[in-house]
């Protein structure tokens, strides 16, 4: 029996959800030609501060396109200013048709999540706004806020979270959802929802252990402790932690030098790696290797490929187009 075929057998499809038919997914995945990850021509570029207009007119979340050399990257900025970004219906509902827009764009490279809150990344749940929710209403609302980290989480380019302030509950479930974290070193992390007779709901009690380990994981959230951004980096739970600056964002700062790294790389290839890692932790080790062999496999054909080998021979940088 073949590798794949055991593959398939074992996990299941790891496109729409583990261990349902893999052979299913990587026809969904891989069918037809790959497209063109060709740069945007124009951009629509959100203004960098908060609306002051009526409260029906604001958006609380916005995209942010970023041109000349950093053509490539998206910031997505929370903005929610009275409520510290706090989750609500609509800024979960804005959040939403974001991720949703950038899922498919060829364009977008990487994606930066960062506030124009200054002090704040998010604040978790609007407590507010809950305490008026019936039980089925708040159940509802939850399990839709666990689906958005999962769209945020399965974004096809690499995404980090740049945390310059406080990220709490379902704040730091947000940044958890991101590929990469970048933080402040007096931000303040925290799965605090024990301390409100709460468990972590939008997958923070699934992606924290699977980011700091698990003994460590359980004792952060049965204790609802919050950490620094120092200690922070210590446990892993962040990539990188630098000292704050007198503009309170040297988080994103740090987040668009990383993304800076990022940007010359063969796009398809970097997408690619994504999920090779992400589907594949998800599995055994055999399947695991079966899925990368399907990954690699659809890079060999690509321009992108052929220009990486001619750029190395002829010892100068490539210049990949995303084809």
């Amino acid at each position: 029996m073949s590798v794949v075929r055991r593959v398939a057998m074992r996990t299941g499809m790891f496109l729409i959800q583990p261990r349902v038919q893999v052979m299913m997914a990587a026809r969904c995945l891989f069918a037809g030609p790959i497209k063109r990850l060709s740069p945007r021509v124009s951009f629509t570029q959100s203004r960098s501060w908060c609306s002051d207009g009526p409260v029906s007119d604001r958006n609380e979340v916005r995209l942010h396109w970023l041109d000349g050399e950093d053509n490539g990257i998206v910031e997505v900025l929370m903005c929610r200013e009275r409520a510290r970004n706090s989750l609500g219906r609509v800024f979960v509902s804005q959040m939403r048709e974001l991720v949703s827009s950038i899922h498919h764009d060829a364009a977008v490279r990487v994606v930066i999540f960062r506030s124009l809150i200054p002090g704040v990344f998010c604040a978790g749940a609007d407590l507010k706004e809950r305490a008026q929710m019936s039980n089925p209403e708040a159940e509802l609302f939850v399990h839709g806020l666990r689906s958005l980290m999962s769209d945020i989480a399965a974004l096809p380019m690499p995404t980090i979270a740049a945390v310059d302030g406080f990220a709490l509950g379902g704040g730091l479930e947000l940044a958890l959802a991101c590929d990469l974290r970048t933080a402040a070193h007096s931000a303040q992390m925290g799965l605090i929802e024990t301390t409100r007779g709460l468990l972590p709901g939008a997958g923070g009690s699934q992606r924290l252990p699977r980011t700091v380990g698990f003994a460590m994981a359980k004792e952060l959230i049965f204790t609802g402790r919050r950490v620094g951004g120092e200690q922070a980096a210590e446990l892993g739970l962040v990539n990188r932690s630098v000292p704050q600056n007198q503009t309170r964002d040297a988080a994103h700062k740090e987040a668009l030098s990383l993304a800076r790294e990022i940007l010359p790389q063969a796009p398809i290839a970097v997408r690619m790696a994504k999920l090779a890692m992400n589907r594949g932790s998800e599995v055994d080790i055999s399947s695991g290797m079966a899925i990368e062999g399907m990954c690699y496999a659809r890079l060999i054909p690509t321009k992108d490929r052929q220009e990486g080998m001619a750029a190395f021979i002829e010892k100068r940088l490539p210049r990949y187009t995303g084809e």
